[in-house]
């Protein structure tokens, strides 16, 4: 089998399964741009795994991840899923009122003084 080949097997050795199964866990949505959700944005869950059970194994799972704040990038690097699936699934968490989201702080609202950022530099270096 050649490389390319190989590039539509999953795991489990199935054709397109990974390619299937994104398509399958979003109803065929792939775009879901209501909240604006980007790789930084925290979410947390407002339910309890056990509220959540009744869901679809990959809503019910993000919602038991979420029990403390998470970025969209974790969420995505825990499922195993692309970037778009998850944020699909996570506005419609949000949309039923199982998790809520904080977008990361502007850029213009980040500090701009040089000695406070070598600070924080310094912090992170003792750690």
């Amino acid at each position: 089998m050649s490389d390319n080949e190989q590039e539509w097997f999953d795991e489990a050795g199935d054709d397109g399964g990974g390619l299937v199964r994104s398509y399958v866990v979003t109803g065929g949505r792939t775009r879901s741009d209501n909240y604006g959700l980007d790789m930084m944005t925290l979410v947390v869950s407002l339910s309890t795994p056990s509220e959540a059970a009744h869901l679809p194994a990959e809503y019910a799972r993000i919602v038991h991840m979420c029990q403390r704040p998470m970025s969209v990038a974790e969420v995505g690097g825990h499922v195993d899923l692309p970037l778009p699936v998850v944020k699909v699934l996570l506005s419609d968490l949000i949309e039923q009122n199982y998790v809520i989201f904080r977008r990361a702080a502007p850029e213009s609202d980040a500090p701009h003084n040089r000695h406070v950022l070598q600070a924080v530099l310094d912090g992170i270096r003792k750690l």
